[in-house]
């Protein structure tokens, strides 16, 4: 009777694990064909996408300058609210805003360095280099760009929460 019931268990086992594998790929036939191999579509306030003018100033800022700062070491930058480099230390290369339109909310910018900043820490804030002004209220989110070691991706909204171009200081450490 133990080897029915070891015999039935293995057989039932199987017919789930069947039955869970056929499942899966009757789901994977059913989607649209027009959404097979399309990336997925772009939520308001993720990254744009990268062009290749992008990845080449990327590459030729990675050969280009300057050695990575020490350990312990920052490389930082001052960012007017149109994506203007208004200071910055010897890492920091360029930096502009995304020009608005599909797919690219207010506010988003990129910053690039001329060494790797993909595993670094990244600090942001509102601010200018107006000593006569205080800067507007604001929000900044910042992380590694997508496809790009060497920038930076900056997105600022205003308080409210709504994108929105202004000025912030960045610091990526070492």
């Amino acid at each position: 009777m133990a080897t029915f019931f070891k015999r039935k268990a293995t057989v039932v086992a199987l017919a789930v694990l069947s039955l869970t594998v056929a499942g899966g790929g009757i789901a994977v036939a059913a989607q649209p064909a027009s959404k097979v191999g399309q990336p997925p579509a772009r939520a308001a306030g993720q990254q744009p996408p990268v062009g290749t003018a992008e990845q080449r100033a990327a590459r030729t800022a990675m050969r280009a300058t300057l050695a990575p700062p020490a350990a312990g070491q920052v490389a930082w930058a001052v960012v007017s609210s149109t994506g203007t480099l208004l200071q910055h230390s010897g890492n920091v290369v360029s930096a502009f805003r995304f020009a608005p339109g599909v797919g690219v909310s207010p506010g988003q910018y990129q910053v690039l360095l001329d060494y790797n900043v993909s595993q670094k820490a990244y600090v942001a804030t509102v601010g200018t280099n107006d000593s006569n002004n205080v800067p507007p209220g604001g929000e900044v989110s910042v992380a590694p760009r997508y496809l790009i070691p060497n920038a930076v991706f900056v997105q600022t909204r205003t308080s409210g929460g709504s994108y929105s171009p202004r000025p912030f200081h960045l610091v990526v450490t070492s």
